[in-house]
């Protein structure tokens, strides 16, 4: 029976209607086990059994109200608290007073209401995991926005990864435009070995997450001992259907599947940050280069000349500098032409970059001069460098559109070993005044402005400085 939007109001309503009802056929029901007709169908009785009936429904009524309606109200009011909490953290961001121990019901009995219950619970616990998702999302987003520089971008990740996702090796492998390598990683026992690997290229190939378990080649380098990685999942760095990149995640055991499900969320914000990195980094090396040669240029190159100053001295290590220039290069210009003399420089700084080492960096310092800094190199080893730059240039033939041109180089060398300098400019000046004094003496050769005078007779040419014929 429904007679308004009160349950309690209806159901006490039903109970004493359905009291009346036995009320009024109860009577009727006891004349068959031989109740006197007199005195069943009296007036007096049929009162009697009516308000009997209304009695057992207000009882009903009472007690219905007593156990029910309390677990009702208390359901009521969690749930009004959570709709209060909710709507402030909405705005606060402040989620820790709604959490399933704060506004829990209790799951204490086997019916309906522990159902009920239980089924509330589960749902906070569910909003409060949603919350921490969005929570750590958001905290990655961030340490992913907040750099460009690529290393930093790779060891954010690699953090959260290690953290958020319980990963115990994690490795970011980054396509650097012509093949894959390992940008960062930690955990892992030589992780570049992860380029080769088929479960990596696959995943790039196919451009989705693969994973593996016991894998025979993965090893995690732990604090204590190495172990091999029971679980590997790779996900691939996918930007407008290109893979950029992967990530590689290693754990002795295997990875939760809620950290499972949270990875790819982790990978797409990676993959954007990663790929704007990469952007700029490629942007600054094309802005540090010198457009002709492919070199250094001035300003990069001072840059990079002071970094290896400062390491250097820090270190305890030698810094050397070695300063060329093209030996009559005007009259290049005006016989053959600036486009034949652009065609020389550019050759002659590819001849001088190949008989550099690894670490060492070409400038082009201004016009038809070269700067090369040695990091390590010590008075004779610049002086060698220097050597090797000038035979290089002087046996290679430059073929510029049909012209065949031979050049020289003169060259000037200096180390921190030997000499006391106020700086890397100071040695640069040391440098140049030996490149002057070449120049001076002949053109062609190497000067290093770290022999003593009394070496001067086993160095070639007398270092002299003479009069400077027109042009360098």
């Amino acid at each position: 029976m429904r007679i308004s939007k009160n349950a309690f109001s209806n159901l006490a309503a039903s109970m004493i209607a359905f009291g009346v009802l036995i009320g009024l056929v109860f009577p009727f029901a006891v004349l068959p086990v031989g109740v006197p007709s007199s005195v069943a169908l009296s007036p007096v009785f049929f009162c009697f059994t009516v308000s009997a009936g209304v009695i057992v429904g207000a009882v009903n009524i009472s007690l219905a109200r007593w156990l029910v309606r309390p677990r009702l109200t208390l359901m009521a009011r969690r749930m009004g608290e959570v709709e209060q909490e909710l709507k402030e953290a909405t705005y606060t961001g402040d989620w820790s007073r709604c959490d399933p121990q704060r506004c829990g019901l209790p799951a204490d009995s086997a019916d309906e209401f522990g159902v009920v219950g239980a089924s509330f619970n589960r749902l906070l616990e569910a909003l409060a995991e949603s919350h921490q998702v969005e929570t750590r999302l958001s905290e990655f987003t961030q340490a992913m926005s907040a750099e460009l520089d690529v290393e930093a971008i790779c060891q954010a990740a690699i953090a959260s990864f290690r953290r958020d996702l319980r990963a115990t090796g994690v490795a970011v492998i980054g396509d650097t435009g012509d093949r894959l390598e390992v940008l960062a990683s930690h955990g892992l026992d030589a992780p570049h070995l992860l380029v080769e690997s088929d479960l990596v290229r696959h995943a790039v190939r196919s451009l989705k997450a693969d994973s593996m378990t016991l894998p025979e080649h993965l090893v995690i380098d732990a604090a204590v001992a190495k172990m091999r990685a029971q679980h590997v999942i790779v996900h691939p760095l996918v930007l407008k259907s290109t893979a950029i990149g992967a990530v590689v995640l290693a754990a002795s055991s295997e990875i939760p599947r809620s950290a499972q499900a949270l990875g790819p969320l982790f990978v797409r914000t990676l993959t954007v940050a990663l790929s704007n990195a990469l952007s700029h980094q490629h942007i600054r090396r094309i802005a540090s280069l010198d457009p002709l040669t492919g070199v250094l240029n001035r300003r990069a190159g001072l840059l990079r000349l002071d970094q290896e100053f400062e390491s250097a001295a820090s270190r305890g290590r030698p810094l050397g500098v070695v300063m060329v220039d093209l030996d009559h290069f005007k009259r290049i210009n005006d016989r053959y032409g600036h486009l034949t003399g652009d065609g020389v420089l550019k050759q002659m700084a590819e001849a001088a970059s190949g008989v550099l080492r690894r670490e060492d960096i070409l400038v082009r310092y201004g016009g038809e001069e070269f700067l090369a800094v040695l990091p390590g190199a010590g008075a004779s080893d610049a002086t060698i460098i220097a050597e090797r730059i000038r035979a290089a240039v002087e046996r290679h033939m430059v073929d510029v559109g049909g012209i065949e041109v031979f050049a020289t180089v003169s060259a000037g060398s200096c180390s921190t070993d030997e000499l006391t300098v106020r700086g890397a400019m100071d040695l640069v000046a040391r440098a140049d005044e030996a490149l002057l004094t070449a120049k001076a003496t002949g053109r062609n050769r190497v000067v290093s402005a770290n022999r003593r005078p009394a070496d001067a007779g086993r160095a070639g040419p007398a270092d002299a400085p003479a009069a400077l014929p027109a042009g360098r």
